[in-house]
């Protein structure tokens, strides 16, 4: 296979910084910019232009990404008498627009059972927007993590009955039930790979799993010069583990 140039779109910052603009957000060539050497507009021409003639065809591809811009400009309004924009709307009312505007109703809800909480309130605005949510705890089946093979160290609370997650039956009672849109609550890393993996309908994330931070992993990300400067110090996990 040949070598393939490494891309780096997140240094455009500082020419966003510097320039307030990037080459990508630029529509005129003249004031543009100069792209950096990897830059996947160039590098990658040939994926990027092939991509994005799929959005023009008749598909649910195209009509997934023709949703998607359409309420990318919903959520934005215009500040009288200024050329500013300001979002006016969450994350979760971004989600029931999609939904609506795909002609969505019945969605799959695969919750952690942390948030079960969090899953209900959701439930309930879901149904108040005329959806019909389906929610399943990532628990359900109730079998011990010791069925994976795992040894009781492993175990948050070892020596006690601790069930395993089973994002694949999600995923599953989600397809047998219909479901037309799923969304993600608080699912563990790996196992949101997994649900995504088995579920036959488009899959979103409204809530990431951060134990820590109320389930907000950029606050991570904005620490990592203080709060969290051991990221850049210190390995995660031994590299025996």
């Amino acid at each position: 296979m040949a070598d393939e140039t490494p891309v780096s779109c997140s240094k455009c910052s500082a020419v966003w910084q510097k320039c307030g603009v990037t080459n990508c957000w630029s529509g005129d060539p003249e004031t543009a910019p100069p792209k950096p050497g990897n830059c996947p507009s160039e590098a990658y021409a040939d994926i990027i232009h092939s991509s994005f003639s799929e959005y023009k065809r008749d598909s649910e591809d195209a009509r997934l990404a023709r949703v998607a811009a359409r309420v990318e400009g919903l959520c934005y309004q215009k500040v009288e008498g200024s050329d500013a924009v300001n979002a006016r709307w969450t994350r979760v009312e971004d989600t029931i627009a999609f939904a609506r505007l795909m002609g969505w109703k019945k969605i799959g809800i695969a919750t952690c059972i942390g948030l079960l909480d969090e899953t209900e309130r959701l439930v309930a605005i879901l149904k108040a927007q005329g959806l019909e949510p389906q929610s399943v705890c990532c628990k359900a089946g109730s079998i011990d993590k010791k069925e994976l093979g795992l040894a009781e160290s492993d175990k948050v609370r070892p020596g006690t009955f601790e069930p395993a997650c089973n994002p694949i039956a999600q995923a599953e009672i989600c397809n047998r039930l219909g479901c037309e849109m799923n969304i993600i609550v608080g699912l563990c890393i790996g196992h949101d790979m997994l649900f995504s993996k088995y579920s036959k309908a488009p899959v979103t994330t409204l809530v990431v799993k951060d134990r820590v931070t109320g389930h907000n992993p950029a606050a991570a990300l904005y620490g990592q010069n203080f709060y969290y400067k051991r990221l850049q110090k210190q390995p995660v996990l031994p590299d025996e583990k």
